[in-house]
């Protein structure tokens, strides 16, 4: 395929969905909007991709540099309309070579099929295609004027005649061209309209008049579904979450009950591993085969080796690493820490900047004492140790292969290999205390 420029409208605010951070940003599937759009744009082959923004976008700027650091970046100061947007990237659209694809950026759902279908027609001859789609319901949609294959017009909602509101056939959110075509009309769009602004469906009939090839291609509404408010938004996450759901069901993961599972945008999960109802995977999580991930549990940013069981209940946050055959239990939580080969965190417990070796079992209530407040410090437990129940560990501490640690003991030295670790005071008993102690507070309650 020819070289494809790929120039993403986001300079709206967004303000029907209430927020002061840019529409673009707000997420799908822990993924901004206009990432979503940019991922597409690259996987279809764009050589290069130009973003327009709008004044104080700096945080749309720091999102797509950080998925996409080649991305250039146009400012549309003034709002003057979407062929006025795509005018703020001439630098990019001056030099290009092949194809030019403009495309709005609010559509999470947009495909790398989308921009191909365009290409592919432009491939054959045409000298410009419009992505188009059939919606079940048409209102506020531009309509696609047609004459067999040829696209005549794009007219405006607000600008269509009745009969033209009758058609079914809208726009949809990708434009191409031949980058010489678009070059020879952009300069060309005019204002004179209805709303006083130069709108990119103006070129459908420029390029028609000037004696250009024009055609369409249709995608599935759901591809092109743009997102203007929160209910929108809740829609496009809930067809998002449809989709990685059925090709993580495809590819070989269990999901005992689909609707209650939710994926990111790049959640990695291997065959024959099964996920249980009500488990949420936020966004760098990857899972290898044979894994199971209980009821309940919330994971994002950590890796699960072949074998592992999380959950139920579990929380896994970024860089939670759990090796091959580890077993992470009810109301855990795992931060920054390696949990190896076979070892156990089986209950109520918190291990947070750790490294645990293989085989090992830490007792139900440990907690790794990380943070002092200012600074985080490590702690690190060798292979086949025994931490007892209700064991505090004041870190930076280091446990030695084979060790043990006494049940409730609060350790803050290092403790050699196979040695036992005893933190805690000496019990003391004394008979009849505990008669005297409810007899005192019983008067003490009637007194009150």
């Amino acid at each position: 395929m020819p070289n494809l420029l790929s120039i993403i409208l986001a300079a709206g605010e967004g303000t029907r969905m209430k927020s002061d951070r840019p529409k673009v940003l707000h997420e799908v599937g822990h993924l901004p909007i206009v990432g979503h759009v940019l991922n597409a744009a690259t996987a279809a082959g764009s050589t290069d991709i130009a973003v327009v923004t709008g004044p104080g976008h700096e945080a749309v700027h720091a999102a797509v540099a950080a998925l996409n650091p080649r991305v250039r970046f146009f400012e549309q100061v003034e709002r003057r309309g979407t062929a006025h947007a795509a005018m703020m990237a001439e630098p990019a659209y001056r030099a290009a070579e092949g194809y030019v694809a403009v495309v709005y950026g609010d559509h999470p759902l947009l495909r790398a099929e989308n921009f191909s279908q365009i290409a592919e027609r432009l491939e054959q001859g045409l000298d410009a295609v419009i992505l188009g789609f059939e919606p079940e319901d048409p209102t506020g949609y531009g309509r696609f004027i047609t004459d067999g294959e040829k696209l005549l017009a794009i007219r405006e909602h607000k600008d269509a005649s009745a009969a033209e509101l009758a058609i079914g056939l809208c726009n949809a959110c990708v434009l191409g061209f031949k980058a010489e075509v678009f070059r020879t009309l952009i300069g060309r769009v005019s204002d004179d309209n209805a709303q006083g602004e130069y709108y990119l469906t103006d070129l459908v009939e420029l390029a028609n008049a000037a004696g250009y090839s024009v055609g369409y291609t249709i995608a599935p509404e759901a591809d092109v579904m743009g997102v203007n408010d929160r209910v929108q938004l809740a829609r496009a996450e809930a067809i998002f979450q449809a989709r990685r759901r059925m090709e993580m069901m495809r590819g070989g993961v269990t999901l005992v009950d689909p609707a209650s599972t939710y994926f990111a945008f790049d959640t990695q999960i291997a065959p024959d591993v099964t996920v249980e109802p009500h488990v949420v995977f936020g966004s760098g999580v990857t899972v290898q085969t044979g894994a199971t991930i209980y009821a309940f549990s919330h994971i994002e940013g950590a890796h699960i080796g072949a074998n592992a069981s999380v959950g139920p209940f579990a929380r896994l946050r970024p860089a939670a690493v759990l090796s091959q055959g580890a077993k992470v239990g009810n109301f855990v939580e795992i931060k920054k820490a390696n949990v190896g080969i076979g070892a156990k965190v089986n209950h109520l417990t918190y291990i947070g900047d750790a490294d645990i070796g293989a085989g090992s079992n830490i007792g139900a209530g440990t907690v790794t004492c990380n943070y002092d407040g200012y600074n985080k410090s490590r702690t690190v437990i060798g292979e086949n140790a025994f931490v007892g129940s209700n064991s505090a560990l004041v870190a930076p501490v280091e446990i030695g292969e084979g060790a043990y640690i006494a049940s409730g003991s609060v350790i803050t030295e290092p403790v050699a290999a196979d040695a036992l670790g005893i933190g805690r005071a000496r019990q003391t008993n004394k008979p009849g205390y505990g008669k005297a102690l409810r007899e005192r507070f019983s008067a003490h309650k009637m007194k009150n």
